[in-house]
């Protein structure tokens, strides 16, 4: 692919784009399972795709980057066990984080899921606010920023 008249930056960014599409349409799953369950309907969850494919976006660049600098498909399993699990876990997803400890707290507010499950959240059952804007907010940025190191690390390893 790279003999072909594409740079690093559109393979990647094509790449990327598909995965977050992926992930916007993914994220529509568990909303038809509430709503079968009984959560009614509202605008708000017109919402939802757009948080999981800026979320996807974001971490699909995050994998982009961590297979630029990956020496061994052994790297993989380190970031699952010490990067992912601990962002999963304090997301708030499973139970409030203003019961978690300062520290904890501190991580939760820096992590992208907890702004992609605020973000869900508040839209699927209709209660968004202008905190949100904060929660759209960070999760754009964390997605281009993301994108920009994976395309320089990529660069980095695939152009001598």
């Amino acid at each position: 692919m790279l003999a072909a008249p594409v740079d690093v930056e559109e393979l990647i960014t094509a790449e990327v784009l598909w995965i977050s599409v992926r992930a916007g349409v993914y994220g529509v799953a568990p909303l038809i399972v509430a709503m079968a369950f009984g959560l009614s309907p509202n605008i708000g969850m017109l919402l939802v795709p757009f948080a999981g494919f800026v979320t996807g976006f974001g971490f699909a660049c995050f994998g982009v980057l961590v297979a630029a600098v990956a020496k061994t498909i052994d790297n993989f399993n380190y970031v699952t066990s010490a990067v992912l699990t601990p962002l999963f876990l304090v997301a708030g997803t499973f139970f409030p984080i203003t019961t978690f400890p300062p520290v904890l707290r501190a991580i939760a507010e820096i992590n992208p899921l907890y702004h992609c499950v605020q973000l869900v959240r508040d839209a699927a059952l209709g209660h968004l606010g202008p905190a949100d804007l904060w929660h759209a907010g960070f999760l754009v940025a964390f997605a281009l920023l993301m994108w920009r190191v994976a395309v320089w690390q990529m660069e980095k390893k695939l152009i001598d």
